[in-house]
């Protein structure tokens, strides 16, 4: 038996690497109680980015590689835009090695999908982000041995709403930040107007950028919009494929394509692949952020700044998502045209938002000074493998 602390970077965007990479490295510094640390990726470009942020310690861990054969990523090819069937493949795939660790650490439930039983390896889920998506509290994650979560807010839901008990679970902070120079801001345009970050999400029924999306971007491209600077900076999944399904919703749309006159506008900044769209480049970089459903709107809040977000299916009848606590601390539109109207002001209104938004970051996301959040999870992980007692919801 491998009986080491595996971390799965099981996707084939990098979204979800920062937010565990960064425990494995802390893992390596600090010890793993004897164990071996290894890191198992889907592909050469996710483990250069797994590298990128392990820096000397990547010499200092085992990588196992979750690849298939070559006639199988052949075959998976074209259902692979629709569904995730070459993730779960690997998971299956790979069975046997990824339940012969001690523990299991991964940012996404389908890890669960091929475990082979309590008493063998034992699971550690931590989210990668902080939203409040239904789905965010699906009931699988119930499966895991140990939830990991950025903060309270999060841990008092998972417990509110049946999915695990308070011994389950560690508050731990927000792995991400540790890995990001958080008081970086760059210049990405040549003159001094405002930057607006523009971050909608990929899901059909809830994401702005079908229905309205086009439209705001069509504003920003206008004389109307010339003076204020854009980056569109969308969820990297949002233009990974063409058709996008929500298993959810039980609805699927075709992703409306990013026009010539956008790409010539010298306002517009347009990136829908990039290793910017996950490493805070943009979200630093902004005055203010427009979006809707995406977690990254708190990783925008680590600045208080103006939000502004689009809202595209709190009317549908079909929806079932719950209030979000981010659109407390911003201006909320229905369509483009009103929050286009909303810009101008953002920045006089920030005030009367900015205590409501420390609030909720401070709910969102636990900060202890001198325990960095890497170091927090580390030591659940470490407690977890080594079978000392309940975990329980720490601060």
């Amino acid at each position: 038996m491998a009986d080491d602390i595996l971390f799965l970077f099981n996707h084939d965007a990098p979204h979800q690497v920062a937010h565990i990479a960064g425990i494995a490295r802390a893992m390596v510094k600090t010890g793993a109680d004897g164990r071996t640390v290894t890191c198992a990726v889907a592909t050469p470009a996710i483990r250069a980015r797994v590298e990128s942020i392990l820096g000397p310690a990547a010499g200092q861990v085992a990588w196992y590689d979750m690849a298939l054969p070559g006639w199988l990523e052949a075959a998976l090819a074209l259902p692979n835009k629709v569904a995730p069937v070459r993730r779960l493949m690997r998971l299956r795939h790979h069975a046997g090695r990824i339940n012969a660790a001690r523990v299991v650490v991964s940012a996404e439930r389908t890890c669960l999908s091929i475990r082979e039983g309590r008493g063998k390896a034992l699971f550690a889920y931590v989210p990668h982000g902080a939203g409040d998506r239904m789905v965010s509290y699906h009931p699988e994650k119930g499966g895991f041995d140990l939830i990991l979560v950025s903060g309270h807010k999060t841990a008092r839901e998972i417990v509110a709403r049946g999915v695990a008990p308070a011994e389950r679970l560690r508050v731990i902070g927000y792995p991400k930040f540790d890995t990001i120079d958080l008081a970086q801001s760059k210049r990405l345009f040549p003159n001094g107007n405002p930057v607006l970050v523009y971050n909608p999400h990929f899901d059909p029924l809830l994401s702005s950028w079908y229905d309205h999306g086009p439209a705001l971007l069509d504003w920003f491209a206008s004389p109307a919009g010339q003076a204020y600077n854009l980056i569109f900076a969308p969820h990297i999944m949002l233009f990974a494929k063409k058709l996008h399904v929500s298993l959810e919703y039980r609805t699927a749309r075709l992703r409306p394509d990013i026009a010539p006159h956008w790409q010539s506008a010298a306002n517009i900044l347009i990136d829908t692949g990039s290793a910017a769209l996950v490493d805070m480049t943009y979200t630093l970089a902004a005055h203010a952020y427009i979006g809707d459903v995406s977690s990254q709107v708190y990783e925008f809040l680590v600045r208080s700044r103006p939000l502004l977000f689009l809202d595209a299916f709190s009317h549908d009848p079909r929806s079932r998502e719950g209030a979000y606590p981010a659109w407390q601390a911003g201006d909320v539109a229905r369509d483009a045209a009103g929050l286009a109207a909303l810009i101008p002001g953002a920045w006089q209104r920030h005030d009367a938002f900015r205590a409501t938004q420390e609030a909720i970051f401070a709910d969102t996301v636990s900060h202890q000074a001198g325990h960095p959040a890497v170091q927090r999870a580390a030591q659940a992980l470490r407690d977890l493998a080594a079978g000392r007692g309940a975990i329980g919801p720490q601060a």
